[in-house]
């Protein structure tokens, strides 16, 4: 087993330390490091979003104690879940959740290009600069469509150019500078201006930034071409203004950085992703720190003070991304390496508090969004991982039954980071729906409690791997007994039924619906 980077492993202990120091400034007590099955699935929450599968959680034994964890990110980084899953989130912030304009928009294309570009480990900054300066089909260039997501229907194909600025700098930037589209910051939420120097932010800061788009369109003769840019002039009405303005392409801050004054895309796209431009990094790695413990460091995540201040973390992890080259692979390892996100969501003897989880003295508890109870629920049902070797059956079951799943508990859309609490129509759907029914009821091909409740040798390994498949960790000695008395004297369909019941019992628990 090679030992992680140095390049991972110093900057987690500097992102520790600083966090210690913090928590021991307000006196509070920190939680001790949490079962190795705990951690690792809270990394299969993060990069695949669904909990391990027994199958899964045996190789891992495997493994000596002291690498589990870092084998089981490696594994899964190595896997082709990790990269569509987290195109699936990034995409989210890049182009919204609505379906976008019919013929000029192929979100499954999108998609499946940033799953690409994750897969070959090409660095986020790149990836961007393609999005931000792209043109061609939005087919054979699937870039393309981040910008044609924003063009509407009767806009002679231009693209919107107000939405377009309103993505760059909540998805890039980590900045809701989206406000000031009508008016002045008034109110003083948004600081601008240059380090040191800071200004709020006014009308004008948003359609400088705005005026880089306004040459994108897909129309005229060459529309079959695809996105092109031609000369346009941005005009706008500016708030208290009788006559519309034209309006220059300036970036809102750090003005010391647009080095090319052309106002090309090109341009934007290069001080957008500038190793100098904080933002950028400070951005992706709020993004990618809230994938992995349920919940950014700062929020919400793409509302991020320009000036600051900033958690110490923050800072120090967004120094090392840029370092890495924006490497996402090191930035996820980074983040797993540190004894933050391995500790424990429980104190002994003494309550969690609000203040606990807010300085990431205990691991802070979460719902699962709706996509993570669907997939969870489908993979506890089966024994073996469903992955890309799996039968095609297995994973356009995974695939389709999920959407359908998510859509009737309710997709959270593209603010699926805020906080909410589990509905009872919610739990009803769960508990009498369809969707865990038909996975827990006698099947022995199929479902892993008819699986387990034919094939265990004994009522106390039937119950040990129940608990495994669903809550990713071993029953206590009182759960033991319990459920161990519950299946005692049934035999075969009986037993079958039986543990398709203890099956239904865990996965409708509270601790199955919650990263901890």
């Amino acid at each position: 087993m090679t030992p992680w980077q140095e390049n991972v492993l110093l900057p987690a202990r500097q992102i520790d330390q600083q966090i210690a120091a913090e928590i021991d400034r307000v006196g509070l007590t920190q939680a001790d490091t949490a079962d190795w099955r705990t951690i690792c699935r809270r990394i299969s929450l993060g990069l695949v979003g669904n909990s391990l599968s027994l199958e899964e959680l045996r190789a891992i034994e495997q493994i000596d104690s002291e690498h589990r964890v870092e084998w089981w990110t490696d594994y899964l980084l190595a896997d082709s879940r990790w990269s569509h899953y987290f195109s699936e989130r990034f995409s989210r912030a890049f182009v919204g959740t609505n379906e976008g304009p019919f013929l000029l928009f192929r979100r499954r294309i999108f998609q499946l290009w940033i799953a690409d570009e994750f897969r070959k480990g090409t660095p986020y900054d790149q990836i961007v600069q393609r999005m931000l300066a792209a043109e061609g089909l939005w087919t054979d260039k699937p870039e393309v469509n981040f910008l044609t997501s924003t063009i509407k229907n009767g806009s002679d194909g231009r693209v919107d150019e107000a939405v377009a600025a309103g993505r760059t700098s909540r998805a890039f930037l980590g900045m809701r500078i989206d406000c000031m589209q009508c008016h002045d910051d008034v109110l003083g939420n948004v600081s601008l201006g240059e380090p040191g120097a800071p200004k709020t932010g006014t009308q004008l800061d948003f359609h400088q930034l705005a005026a880089y788009f306004s040459g994108a369109r897909v129309a005229g003769p060459n529309a079959l071409a695809g996105l092109r840019d031609e000369s346009h002039s941005y005009q706008v009405q500016l708030l208290g203004d009788e006559d519309e303005t034209e309006v220059k392409p300036s970036v809102p801050y750090s003005k010391s950085l647009d080095i090319r004054k052309d106002g090309s895309r090109e341009a934007l796209a290069a001080w957008v992703t500038s190793p100098e431009n904080k933002a950028f990094s400070r951005a992706t790695v709020n993004r990618v720190w809230a994938l992995l413990f349920g919940k950014p460091l700062i929020d919400p995540v793409d509302d991020i003070p320009l000036n600051g201040p900033f958690p110490p973390a923050l800072e120090t992890l967004a120094d090392a991304f840029a370092a890495s080259h924006f490497n996402l692979r090191d930035l996820v390892k980074t983040i797993v390496s540190t004894h933050t996100f391995r500790r424990d969501s429980r104190l002994e003897e003494l309550p969690v508090t609000a203040e606990h989880e807010s300085t990431w003295a205990t691991f802070p508890l979460t719902q699962l969004r709706p996509d993570q109870v669907a997939a969870s629920l489908n993979q506890a049902c089966r024994l073996q991982m469903i992955d890309d070797d799996s039968s095609i059956f297995s994973q356009l079951e995974r695939s389709f039954t999920r959407n359908d799943f998510t859509k009737e508990y309710g997709d959270r859309g593209e603010d699926e980071f805020k906080a909410q609490n589990v509905t009872v129509p919610q739990r009803l759907i769960v508990m009498n729906g369809k969707y865990l029914r038909d996975r827990i009821d006698d099947n022995p091909i199929a479902n892993a409690s008819s699986q387990i409740g034919f094939l265990a040798i004994d009522d106390e390994h039937a119950v040990v791997a129940a608990y495994l498949a669903t809550l990713n960790r071993l029953p206590t000695e009182t759960e033991r007994t319990a459920m161990v008395d519950e299946l005692a004297g049934l035999r075969r369909s009986a037993r079958s039924k039986g543990v398709g019941d203890l099956f239904w019992i865990l996965l409708n628990s509270t601790e199955f619906l919650w990263n901890h």
